[in-house]
């Protein structure tokens, strides 16, 4: 007996089921998309608007605590806030400038550029450059063509000792007319320029001397990006001089203060705070 077999043919997809898959594909692509864009736009709306305390609160502890931008208002990018040195964490000093500090922070090429203003203090609009990188950030402030900023040396007190014992008067003035370039790597600072930082017509409530002088730091960069410093006097009855360096262990200085002729007994007292008393000198030593 023969057995009959018959063969059955599958069926064909059906012609409608494809479309239907692929619409479906597609909007839920459509919808993948749709968070990733509103969740894109969402990050871009905070970091446009992030406010200026979160650029308050970088500042403070980068610092330690010894600079902060009190009552700041406006965003990171667009802001303005008081400023305040104090001694650190825990300290019981500070000193707040007159008048708020204003910036605007922006892209300059592949840097971010910070312009900063202070009516009080700064001469002009006071521009630096950042350029982060892996591992690796510069700054680097733009010529000024003449001084950058000048403050009045009582904010110095802020910090604590020893100036909160010296509370020196007169004004603080900081010039590098042909820009100055910082650069950290590794956490190791190295410098690539010269900056003056003077202290004009210094007094204190310490001695008699309605004036103590004028002085000079000079600071400037070796052939390996060390900071080398240079103390001396401009005129005044302090006679102050020295030299040092900031290496990776921090600031190395050596200097020594005299009395003019004539002023030893006035700065008596003043010696004997200011360093080790040697004789008619005292020697300062840091680090």
């Amino acid at each position: 007996m023969k057995l009959r077999t018959s063969l059955i043919k599958p069926r064909a997809p059906s012609l409608r089921a494809a479309p239907a898959r692929s619409m479906r594909a597609a909007a839920a692509a459509a919808r993948r998309w749709g968070w990733l864009g509103g969740l894109l736009g969402a990050m871009v709306a905070v970091v446009a608007c992030a406010p200026a305390s979160w650029l308050a609160g970088a500042v403070a502890q980068g610092t330690g605590q010894r600079v902060l931008l009190a009552e700041a208002q406006g965003t990171v990018w667009a802001g303005s806030a008081m400023l305040i040195l104090t001694g650190g964490s825990g300290s019981q000093d500070a000193a707040t400038l007159p008048g708020r500090v204003a910036w605007d922070l922006g892209l300059a090429g592949r840097a971010l550029q910070l312009n900063l203003r202070q009516d009080c203090c700064l001469n002009g609009t006071v521009s630096l450059q950042i350029r982060p990188g892996l591992g690796r950030t510069e700054v680097k402030l733009l010529p000024q063509g003449g001084w950058v900023g000048q403050w009045p040396s009582g904010l110095l007190s802020g910090l604590g000792t020893p100036w909160n014992t010296l509370r020196l008067g007169g004004a603080i003035r900081f010039s590098a007319p042909e820009g100055l370039t910082l650069q950290q790597a590794a956490g190791r600072w190295q410098m690539q320029g010269s900056a003056d930082i003077e202290v004009l017509n210094a007094s204190s409530p310490l001695t008699t001397l309605e004036q103590l002088g004028s002085y000079r730091l000079r600071l400037s960069s070796n052939p390996e990006g060390q900071v080398q410093t240079q103390l001396s006097t401009s005129e005044g009855a302090l006679q102050l001089t020295g030299e040092g360096m900031v290496g990776p262990k921090g600031l190395r200085f050596r200097g020594e203060a005299r009395a003019s002729e004539g002023n030893e007994a006035a700065l008596n007292n003043l010696l004997n705070i200011i360093g080790r008393r040697d004789g008619e000198r005292s020697v300062i030593s840091i680090g």
